[in-house]
């Protein structure tokens, strides 16, 4: 896997038209009046020193990007004025939003925007071609610039129109925020200062197990939580009571395990648990090293989270993907703090991606203190599978 790719310093942008691909997918909420405003403008804000380095160096930027999954229609809710509106806010500058995102009008209205403009053109998946990587649209947005950056990580793992598509066809280069992302993730998976630990989560372990298989050439350990435990514990021979498993991973879990002990890595995983009588915050609760038959465990037990976190704590380097719990609902929440706050204090490099994730670590209030936090769930769990993503291999066509 090669993570080298061309920045923005290899490119003369003064007067040219800059197609660049971001990944403006921000959550929308309805106000009273009801208009749609933006409850997390994130991914706007991670956007801003790649627009700003181009109309520094006087060049126009033409902002591509989706909302949603529109499914090849126009949908009047997942129009992009909600994120126009904020992303003029931030820039605290001139921001024209087109109504189309290719042909005669989106060409008309960049040649007319005048200097120091930046361009939003219309959510690209209103048009059927995008995610089937049509030739005749990456084409047709072509002929709209000069030059492409990419600086949507987010969507760096999908081969569609305006993200693999126009890489490949104009002069291509990555922006600020795919280099930050790519730079994070190789001081995790290339040369990595040791020990590395990996901490993984999530309800399904076949979500996880092609990241294991791959890690497990790389780490020094790796702690297990969420849902996907259970299955390893059920592999095991550990009764798990009615908690969440994938009986077809069965085999798949145990040659998982086999590697690990023939790699000498540490596969960790819970002793005891938070249990409860029913998926609901107002259930009866337990916490056990035995799971009993008709309950569920819902979080690691204290025991699970002081060996979890003493492991983090003598860690180098952390990549963490995935909750040890339902730290959605309150009695269940404390597994995923603590690994959290783990993580924030640990001295050495740590990296969080995944949605979940993410989302617990701004819910902890956390983020300062982690090194990188990622942009995009799917595409950094497929850098930790090994995979090539392509729209990075796509600048270095």
């Amino acid at each position: 896997m090669n993570l080298d790719v061309p920045g923005i310093d290899t490119l003369e942008l003064e007067g040219k038209r800059v197609l660049i691909r971001v990944d403006f997918n921000v959550p929308l909420r309805p106000e009273e009046d009801g208009r749609l405003r933006i409850s997390d403008d994130t991914r706007i804000r991670r956007a801003l020193p790649t627009i700003q380095r181009v109309l520094e160096a006087g060049g126009k930027p033409i902002l591509l990007t989706h909302l949603g999954r529109p499914k090849g229609e126009v949908k009047p809710e997942l129009r992009l004025d909600p994120v126009a509106l904020r992303l003029a806010e931030l820039l605290g500058g001139n921001v024209l939003k087109v109504d189309e995102c290719s042909g005669e009008t989106a060409r008309q209205a960049i040649e007319g925007a005048a200097p120091s403009t930046t361009v939003l053109l219309e959510n690209i998946r209103f048009h059927p071609g995008e995610t089937k990587g049509d030739p005749e649209l990456v084409e047709r947005l072509a002929e709209l610039g000069d030059l492409f950056i990419n600086d949507a990580f987010g969507t760096s793992h999908r081969d569609h129109a305006s993200v693999a598509g126009l890489g490949r066809l104009l002069p291509s280069v990555a922006g600020e925020l795919l280099l930050a992302e790519l730079e994070a993730f190789r001081r995790v998976l290339e040369d990595p200062a040791r020990p590395l630990v990996a901490i993984l989560g999530g309800a399904k372990v076949s979500d996880k197990l092609t990241v294991i298989d791959n890690l497990l050439d790389q780490v020094d350990s790796i702690l297990v939580g969420g849902g996907m435990a259970y299955t390893f514990l059920k592999a095991r021979g550990e009764s798990i009571g009615n908690s969440l498993v994938q009986d077809d991973q069965l085999e798949l879990v145990r040659a998982a395990e086999q590697k690990a002990m023939a790699k000498g890595v540490k596969l960790l995983l819970p002793t005891d648990h938070v249990v409860a009588d029913r998926f609901d915050a107002e259930a009866e609760t337990r916490i056990t090293t035995e799971i009993p038959d008709g309950w569920m465990a819902l979080d690691i037990g204290p025991q699970t989270r002081a060996a979890y976190c003493a492991e983090i704590a003598g860690a180098q380097t952390v990549v963490w993907n995935g909750p040890m719990g339902v730290f959605e609902l309150e009695p269940f929440k404390a597994g995923t703090e603590a690994v959290g706050r783990a993580v924030a204090d640990c001295p050495g490099y740590c990296v969080v991606g995944g949605g979940d994730s993410v989302a617990a670590v701004e819910q902890f209030e956390l983020a300062k203190s982690i090194d990188h936090i990622s942009t995009g769930g799917g595409a950094s769990l497929e850098l930790l599978e090994g995979r090539e993503l392509p729209g990075i291999a796509a600048l270095r066509s």
